[in-house]
């Protein structure tokens, strides 16, 4: 999801210093080189942040310096710029400045500017996904560890970032194997009688039925924190020194269970598949460059524990970059959203590697180190990343030829003029009409782009109406686009819609289309055949006769894939929106009841029916509910 914090938030501005001045003329007889000499006039001398603009306002490039006057100038002498830069020259047309207090905010502002407006001559890091944390929460008398992403709240503790869910997965499961952990949600908590299978197999100390006390548990707590910051061999002291003890006192159950835990942590520490010894919190961060491509390797490394790795590929249309200028914007990029760790090991220097140095110490409020290594555990780790990224880069671009191969035979079949950059996928999911959603997936020539997947919720046509959601669905699509982008000039337009159902289907989203004006968008209809056997597809389009493939073509495959994939999203749509429902009670329409108080209203009233006939005398005695908040529930269910 693209971030929509403010790009400014955070950063000790000075006011806007430079605008181009407004043009009455046409802006296109207007070159970008006066538009950038109108601009220097004005332009501050100090720190900052510059963006060029083409004629619709869209964002060219962005660019930070350390003193704005010099580094914009270096573009008026265009003679000595490269072609790139000299379409970037000739677009623009209009130019702005903000002005920072420090070299460093400049850079972080840069960053934040370019995740958000994805300028079309920068390096840009198109990554959209959050990244995963261990949580503990500490806001119970027994904290509960679990993944979580997203914001973060009060009363928990977080580890990480982690590579993937699996890493977190993996690390789970290690906690709950050595210091016996509960994983369960406090609604399962508070209502079990009896252990859970976790405490047949010894991956939980069921504090939820009393088998270990409140002191206990903390006590271990407090060793899972000193595991995840990095101190394991002081913990399998501590542990070992137990076990002897209970040994000699003749406590062989507790010595055995001791033993057990012990076994598991001694996994752990040989599992990871990279050590960095002496390391506690770091990133190897590896770059490989091929074919005008290029993917940069994250391992992320936190107490000591390889907490997995993650391939990035980089977005630039320059063909002449260096890897110092992509590691550059890279490193400032990745750490827009992440807290910096204290030392970073590279396989690149990047350019003004001081300046970033600084800027990430200023984020983390501490020092952060950027160290090639050349000898020894660490240069050994950046070469395995470096392995890492040179064979992610190699699977992706042999895909890209394959998938190239498969564009060309999907343009061949629906006579389009070329192969298509994106296509979309369209399908519905409910049941009985209830919790209807429609599903939009995008592929490409890179494959599914799921960062562009869109879900509908059906809002306006009649349940079980096939026919009238796929139209609200497109209508809603579209016309959005239309808003967005009337020129249809950016890359959100598709150059084929796929629409999962028959000819009914698809005469309902070519009678929209033709009410946007959009009927030049090439529109296919996949149904399966009477017996909904996968392989015997119809293929319905305006103006041809339904047609089928030969059961083997690679092309027939491929469409099967976005199909499949647009089933699969829709399905998984309509599931999560179901569940959601499901769990759903008239609590949460009451104006200041979050979940707290709706887990202490449910467990005091034992259901919402019971909270909506409750008196207000019984209300201000639940705990937790004061007699302002009591008043507000039973006004709520009880209007004047």
């Amino acid at each position: 999801m693209e971030n929509s914090r403010n790009p400014n938030q955070g950063l000790r501005q000075r006011p806007f210093t430079g605008t181009s001045p407004p043009m009455e003329e046409d802006p296109g007889t207007i070159s970008g080189l006066a538009v950038i000499e109108a601009a220097l006039v004005t332009m501050p001398a100090t720190p900052g942040v510059y963006r060029m603009l083409d004629a619709r306002g869209d964002a060219l490039y962005v660019g930070k310096a350390r003193v704005l006057k010099k580094r914009v100038v270096a573009y008026t002498q265009v003679s000595r710029l490269p072609e790139r830069l000299r379409r970037m020259v000739f677009e623009t047309r209009r130019m702005e400045v903000l002005s920072t207090a420090s070299e460093a905010e400049a850079l972080l502002l840069e960053a934040n500017l370019i995740k958000k407006l994805r300028p079309r001559f920068n390096i840009v890091l198109r990554d959209d996904k959050s990244y995963p944390w261990l949580m503990l929460s500490e806001d119970h008398a027994f904290p509960q560890i679990s993944k979580h992403r997203g914001e973060r709240r009060k009363g928990a503790t977080y580890f990480g970032p982690f590579a993937s869910a699996w890493a977190v997965k993996q690390t789970i499961t290690a906690l709950q194997r050595v210091f016996l952990l509960r994983s369960c949600t406090d609604t399962v908590f508070d209502t079990r009688d009896r252990p859970c299978l976790l405490y047949q197999i010894k991956r939980c100390a069921a504090p939820c039925v009393d088998r270990i006390s409140a002191p206990d548990y903390a006590e271990l707590v407090a060793q899972a924190k000193q595991f995840l910051a990095g101190e394991t061999p002081n913990i399998q002291k501590r542990l070992a020194a137990e076990m002897e003890a209970a040994a000699a006192t003749l406590e062989f159950e507790r010595a055995a269970a001791l033993r057990d835990r012990i076994r598991g942590l001694t996994h752990v520490q040989g599992s990871s598949r990279v050590n960095l010894d002496g390391v506690g919190d770091a990133d190897v961060v590896a770059l490989h460059m091929a074919a005008g491509q290029s993917c940069v390797q994250v391992f992320f490394f936190r107490g000591g524990r390889n907490n997995g790795n993650r391939p990035y590929f980089l977005s630039h249309s320059k063909t002449d970059i260096t890897p110092e200028e992509v590691m550059s914007n890279f490193l400032a990029q990745l750490y827009e959203d992440l807290p910096p760790p204290p030392l970073v090991l590279l396989s690149h220097d990047p350019g003004d590697a001081d300046w970033i140095a600084d800027a990430l110490s200023t984020k983390a409020a501490r020092r952060v180190e950027l160290h090639r290594p050349q000898r020894g555990d660490k240069r050994a780790a950046v070469e395995h990343a470096e392995t890492n990224a040179r064979e992610a880069l190699e699977r992706r671009l042999a895909e890209g030829t394959a998938q190239a191969a498969l564009l060309d035979g999907v343009a061949a079949l629906f006579d389009l003029a070329e192969p298509p950059t994106r296509i979309e996928v369209y399908d519905n999911s409910h049941i009985m009409g209830t919790n209807a959603y429609g599903a939009m997936i995008v592929a490409g020539a890179m494959g599914f782009n799921k960062s562009a997947y869109r879900k509908f919720s059906i809002k306006e046509a009649k349940p079980g109406d096939d026919f009238g959601m796929m139209r609200e669905v497109l209508e809603r699509r579209f016309a959005r686009a239309l808003k967005e982008d009337p020129t249809r000039d950016g890359e959100t337009w598709p150059e084929l819609v796929l629409i999962d159902g028959g000819i009914g289907q698809l005469n309902a989203a070519a009678g929209v289309m033709a009410e946007l004006g959009l009927s030049d968008i090439p529109l296919v209809g996949v149904a399966k055949g009477e017996d909904r056997d996968a392989g015997r597809e119809w293929f319905h389009m305006a103006g041809r006769e339904a047609f089928q493939l030969p059961p083997r073509d690679p092309v027939l495959y491929y469409l099967q894939r976005l199909r499949d994939e647009a089933h699969r999203f829709a399905i998984a749509t309509h599931r999560a929106g179901r569940s959601k429902a499901l769990t759903r009670s008239e609590l949460d329409d009451v104006p200041g009841v979050g979940a707290a108080v709706k887990r202490r209203l449910l467990n005091h009233f034992g259901s919402a029916r019971g909270v909506r006939q409750a008196g207000l005398e019984d209300l201000e005695n639940c705990p937790g509910v004061g007699p302002s908040l009591a008043r507000r529930i039973h006004g709520h269910f009880h209007p004047v």
